[in-house]
C-alpha cells in the first residue's frame, strides 16, 4: 500500500509543475521573452531588463512583472551583478516540465 502512495505523490507533483509552468507560459509576452533569453543565453550572451526593454515594445515595468512570473516558477534565474540583474534560462526546469507533460500525456 506505501508504494501506491508513493507514486501518487510523484505524479501529484508532476501535475503541480506542469500548472505552474504552464500558469507561467500562459501570456504570449512571456513566451517570447522567454525564448529570446534562451536564444541569448545559447550565444552566451548576458540579458537585463535594458536589453529586454530593447528588444521588446513593452514598459520596463511590463517586462519585469513577466520576468518575475517566469523567475517564480523556476524557468529563470536571476544573477546580480553590481546594478544590473541578469537572467539565465533553467534548462533543468523546462526539462522536468517537458518530462511531466509527456509522462501526463500517457496517463490513464
Amino acid at each position: 500500500m506505501r508504494l501506491r502512495k508513493e507514486i501518487d505523490e510523484i505524479q501529484e507533483k508532476e501535475i503541480l509543475l506542469i500548472a505552474q509552468i504552464s500558469d507561467a507560459l500562459a501570456h504570449p509576452a512571456r513566451i517570447k521573452i522567454f525564448r529570446y533569453i534562451m536564444a541569448e543565453n545559447r550565444q552566451f550572451h548576458k540579458v537585463c531588463n535594458k536589453d529586454l526593454v530593447e528588444h521588446f515594445e513593452y514598459s520596463q515595468a511590463t517586462i519585469s512583472q513577466h520576468v518575475k512570473k517566469l523567475a517564480d516558477a523556476g524557468l529563470l534565474e536571476k544573477k546580480k551583478e553590481d546594478r544590473f540583474t541578469y537572467y539565465y534560462v533553467h534548462l533543468g526546469t523546462l526539462n522536468e516540465y517537458l518530462t511531466a507533460t509527456k509522462k501526463f500525456q500517457n496517463m490513464e
